[in-house]
């Protein structure tokens, strides 16, 4: 549904000479089953009329689990060669990255996926794996890669706080020396480049909402610096080859973004609170519930990503939503859904308690976003 309550049929933007427009159902049939579904009337509702999705199946009794591949595709646009574009997409098994992935396919271009696996799985996108269109390559980009494409989407670095956190010394590396061999690549091959940077370089901010040319307030030593710092580093370092090499840039600043393919242990607000209450466990609020966030769909998130990429923007771009939610009473609107979700499918239904527990170091108070620039 869009903001009036009418159903959306499309995603994407055709806008900058660039169409990214695909129907909404060809998306969806990449990771909900069939029975989420809308099938046409000539699709039979006992087939998938789209088998291209590595099936699992689960054995209780052995706790095993055995994996079933197909080798039907989903249909991708056929285009020209001089509009098909070979496109790199760095950290291309994760979350956001799988999302581009598949509307790139979509769109009928050639992509090669690069990640480490380290917080990516190959599940994300095996449905593409044996497609003429799609490579996929486990890589290190804090170690150089020798390609060639058109475009750069460098999405390579974790980004949820337990996965940064873990490693910090490895968030900062790939930060910078993940950057820095891309951009070097972007230089070689005269590709676009584009890097998703994040709200966390407005660190706890002290401007609201934020706006692109907000310097942000930043603890440079705290257990977020790993990641805030090394975002930080990397738009310096690609605006530095901009200037001194003429690299074609562009700079994507994400704020809260959810949706299918969430990793269900990433320690984020959306992915914390719906799993504590599918499992009938307290929800728990860190601070006093009265900070806030703006939380933004995926599929909107991959419009703004592709539109930047093919515009003349060259300057850092928000990509958020402006709603604007405090944290507790997202709290108490999920526990409302789950309960509503569970009481349809005749589940037993446990009273949901909130705990609260102190706040982490550095986390920010308010969090929204200034789109002024992304709606230009």
């Amino acid at each position: 549904m869009d903001r009036t309550g009418n159903p959306l049929t499309t995603v994407g933007l055709n806008s900058f000479g660039f169409d990214s427009t695909v129907n909404v159902e060809d998306l969806r049939a990449l990771y909900l089953r069939p029975r989420h579904r809308q099938m046409s009337s000539q699709t039979s509702t006992e087939q998938d009329p789209m088998p291209s999705q590595l099936r699992s199946t689960y054995d209780s009794t052995s706790n095993s689990v055995s994996y079933t591949t197909v080798s039907k595709f989903p249909p991708v646009k056929l285009l020209t060669p001089h509009k098909k574009k070979q496109i790199l997409v760095t950290g291309g098994a994760g979350f956001v990255g799988s999302h581009l992935v598949d509307r790139l396919m979509l769109l009928g271009h050639d992509v090669i996926v690069v990640d480490n696996f380290f917080t990516g799985s190959k599940t994300t996108v095996s449905h593409w794996v044996g497609h003429p269109n799609f490579e996929l390559i486990r890589h290190d980009v804090t170690e150089p890669l020798n390609i060639e494409c058109d475009q750069i989407y460098h999405l390579a670095c974790p980004a949820s706080p337990p996965h940064y956190q873990f490693d910090a010394i490895k968030t900062l590396k790939t930060a910078f020396m993940g950057t820095l061999n891309l951009l070097g690549l972007a230089k070689r091959t005269k590709a676009r480049f584009l890097i998703t940077s994040t709200s966390e370089i407005y660190g706890d901010p002290q401007v609201h909402p934020q706006p692109e040319d907000y310097w942000g307030n930043v603890n440079p030593i705290g257990i977020r610096a790993c990641y805030d710092e090394g975002k930080r580093v990397s738009e310096t370092l690609t605006y530095s080859y901009q200037r001194q090499e003429n690299v074609e840039v562009r700079v994507a600043r994400i704020f809260n973004t959810f949706g299918p393919r969430m990793n269900p242990q990433d320690g984020r607000v959306v992915s914390n609170f719906v799993m504590q209450a599918l499992k009938g466990e307290d929800m728990t609020i860190y601070g006093d519930g009265k900070q806030t966030r703006s939380f933004q769909y995926i599929h909107d998130l991959i419009d703004g990503l592709i539109a930047l990429m093919n515009s003349d923007e060259s300057r850092p771009v928000n990509l958020g939503n402006t709603d604007e939610f405090m944290v507790g009473d997202f709290a108490e609107m999920v526990r409302e859904v789950v309960k509503e979700v569970k009481e349809q499918d005749g589940e037993e239904i446990k009273p949901l308690n909130i705990v609260y527990k102190p706040i982490p170091s550095d986390d920010p108070q308010r969090r929204r976003p200034d789109n002024s620039r992304a709606k230009e």
